[in-house]
């Protein structure tokens, strides 16, 4: 039987970090935080769970997704003007506005991507897993993994290309 204080205890911080960073607002956060652990309960339940890291990471980044296409589909998209980043605070003001403009249509971006892309790229880029971890976590193949990941990519490339920095193309940017 699961200790779910223990667990709660021992990775709540790794699920509040993994959905805070994505939904970016305290009030979504705290909805997806509580959806991950009921959804890992549900899975333990019908399953042993081997890696709970794993498994709450995988959880946490599917529910904040799913938050941040239902943002997108209400076309509610409003963040805390306090919502920055930790470089935000060293950048003169027009680069850290620039810089929250980026990450709020990155999070636009992730959310319009297919889910299995959107997942794998979270997974990978926020949450540094590697591409076997990934695999073991969503039932894919390695090659499989690669593909989802080379697709978001470029998904993300072509629809963040204005922000590129000038003087940068895409042949500069794949080298």
């Amino acid at each position: 039987m699961t200790d779910w204080s223990q667990v709660l205890a021992e990775y709540g911080g790794i699920v509040w970090k993994t959905v805070r960073r994505l939904v970016n607002d305290d009030a979504d956060a705290a909805d997806c935080f509580q959806e991950t652990f009921v959804a890992a309960w549900e899975f333990s339940r019908k399953r042993s769970v081997q890696n709970w890291p794993g498994l709450l990471k995988r959880l946490a980044t599917a529910r904040a997704l799913d938050q941040l296409r239902k943002r997108m589909r209400t076309a509610v998209v409003s963040l805390p003007a306090e919502a920055t980043t930790k470089l935000s605070g060293q950048l003169p003001p027009p680069a850290a506005a620039e810089e929250n403009e980026l990450f709020d249509q990155l999070r636009a971006e992730l959310a319009a991507l297919p889910s299995d892309q959107a997942e794998v790229c979270c997974l990978r880029f926020l949450e540094s897993f590697s591409y076997e971890q990934i695999a073991d976590e969503l039932g894919l193949t390695i090659n499989h993994v690669g593909v989802l990941l080379h697709r978001a990519k470029s998904a993300l490339q072509n629809s963040l290309a204005a922000f590129a920095p000038t003087g940068h193309n895409k042949r500069e940017v794949d080298s």
